[in-house]
């Protein structure tokens, strides 16, 4: 095999057209979209940013169009015969900045003018819905066939919005009524695709639009956007074959280090579970392995939302379990972050209890596990962000070293200055920065923290040693060193060969801080 042929990689690319017309790349996906496109039933799908939603729809839009000569050589291909040309209206809302009313009606403005210079204007039509009907009824009278509507991201003026609740409701009050057209001419329509990450509750949005079928966990189309294991092995032989021999490995090595870094999403309980399509472009395309896809946009409105419910962390970083009604929809008029999270793509479905009808939800893989807890540090602690990082690696090797004094010091400074009085709820201010803390060094060495009673506060083992701490508030070390004897911490680890070694700590309340501590070697 001649891995010096480096092939064309779709890397931000959302155009099917480009993507065949310029010979890159392409999982296909094809007999899905064709499964999907013959039941002629308005369908919903949910995922997060970047998994392939514009090129889906785009995809669509080239099939309606009967662009036959795009999917030669592709399972569509087998599957359609007619390849009957319709009108396809096709409205992007991903691009605009919605920080303005005006914003989200200058752009629906906008594209409705596009189509009437196509299918000409109403007399009486001047609301954006009375114009979206006119148009989606000259389409279907001039055509003589039904029009194909496909939405883009059509959540997000509701998503840049979200802290703002009067501008959510002129979006709201907005969107409402224009999506509410597709119900009212659904005898002119031929197919509707919309697509978003978030699914607002049916008492919102899409209330008018009662008739759309949610595919967004519907086992049949569990893959249909992301890469499946199957097809990561299939398709990108080369690039794994070309990435191993740069990175000294073994094919299999770089294959089990893809899906531990970016597999993982489940959309289905039953489903197959997908890798994340940007994140193993970019791995393949850099040759290296890296937090791609969180990378590229900082979920600053999820952090906030978890602020202003005071959720705790510690349940979401050890997993959820849920019924499917608590985070499939996201309603406005909660404090609920769960939905957010997980149609953004930080949490997955991890297992599922058929009995009691309940998921658990956790973490993806590692590259949403790290990004996610790294991003949420900055806003628990007050140190600068580059000395962030910085701690977290010095935090592992004096660990490594055995340093406890060092290690020690360096979490008091996480603790320095901050303005609030310890009371229940700083608290666990305090306890969710110690399980930051702890969780983040998982990344290079086995740490434990406390999630469930009878285990000790955090757990932490390297090459040479087996730590155990205990954290009092307003109590003694002595005291915490105590309850690692008491309570049995240490005997899980007796017959481990590594040294044993019990930190017991003080928090003290009035410094709003790490107090003393004292080491005891076993």
């Amino acid at each position: 095999m001649n891995t010096s042929i480096t092939r064309k990689l779709p890397i931000g690319i959302q155009t099917f057209e480009k993507i065949r017309q310029g010979e890159f790349l392409y999982v296909d996906k094809t007999a899905l979209v064709w499964n999907i496109a013959m039941k002629s039933v308005p369908c919903f799908l949910s995922r997060p940013r970047r998994f392939g939603k514009s090129l889906l729809l785009s995809t669509f839009e080239s099939y309606f169009n009967g662009r036959k000569d795009l999917f030669k050589g592709l399972a569509i291909e087998q599957l359609e015969h007619d390849w009957t040309i319709y009108p396809v209206l096709h409205l992007d809302l991903n691009a605009e900045r919605y920080d303005a009313p005006e914003q989200l009606h200058a752009i629906l403005s906008n594209y409705l003018t596009q189509w009437e210079t196509i299918y000409g204007e109403g007399k009486d039509e001047i609301t954006l819905s009375r114009r979206f009907a006119g148009v989606i009824q000259r389409a279907y009278e001039q055509t003589g066939r039904g029009v194909v509507v496909l939405v883009d991201e059509y959540d997000k003026p509701l998503l840049q919005a979200i802290n703002n609740p009067e501008l959510t409701e002129n979006y709201r009050q907005t969107l409402k009524a224009f999506y509410g057209v597709l119900k009212s001419a659904d005898r002119y329509l031929r197919f509707v695709f919309l697509t978003g990450v978030t699914k607002f509750s049916q008492v919102s949005v899409f209330s008018d639009l009662n008739q759309l079928n949610d595919i967004s966990m519907d086992f049949s189309y569990a893959t249909l956007c992301g890469i499946t294991p199957n097809e990561l092995t299939a398709v990108f032989e080369p690039e794994i074959h070309q990435m191993a021999q740069r990175n000294q490995s073994t094919e299999e090595e770089i294959v089990n280090e893809m899906i531990r870094q970016y597999d993982g999403y489940h959309f289905h309980p039953d489903g197959e579970g997908v890798l994340n399509p940007f994140s193993v472009l970019n791995a393949f395309d850099k040759l290296e392995f890296g937090n791609y896809w969180f990378q590229t946009g900082t979920p600053t409105f999820l952090v906030e939302l978890l602020k202003k419910s005071d959720y705790d962390l510690r349940l979401l970083i050890d997993g959820i379990e849920a019924p499917a009604s608590s985070f499939t929809e996201y309603r406005m008029n909660t404090d609920n972050p769960i939905p957010l999270i997980y149609q953004s793509g930080y949490l997955t479905i991890k297992e599922y209890d058929k009995e009691f009808r309940n998921y658990m939800l956790g973490f993806p893989n590692e590259e949403v596990k790290y990004g996610f807890l790294g991003f949420l540090l900055p806003f628990y602690t007050t140190l600068p962000g580059e000395e962030r990082g910085f701690y977290i690696g010095k935090f592992v090797q004096e660990l490594r070293q055995g340093n406890i004094d060092a290690f020690m010091t360096r979490l008091r400074a996480f603790f320095a200055d901050f303005p609030y009085e310890l009371n229940a709820q700083t608290e666990r201010h305090y306890q969710v920065v110690f399980y930051l803390v702890f969780k983040l060094m998982g990344q290079f060495v086995d740490a434990e923290v406390r999630s469930a009673t009878g285990r000790a506060d955090a757990v932490v083992k390297t090459p040479k040693y087996i730590y155990v701490f205990e954290f009092k508030l307003d109590g003694s070390t002595e005291q915490a060193l105590q309850q690692i004897d008491d309570r049995g911490y240490l005997i899980p680890y007796t017959a481990d060969s590594r040294q044993l070694v019990k930190v017991g700590v003080n928090f003290n309340a009035e410094k709003r801080n790490i107090g003393e501590w004292k080491i005891k070697n076993e």
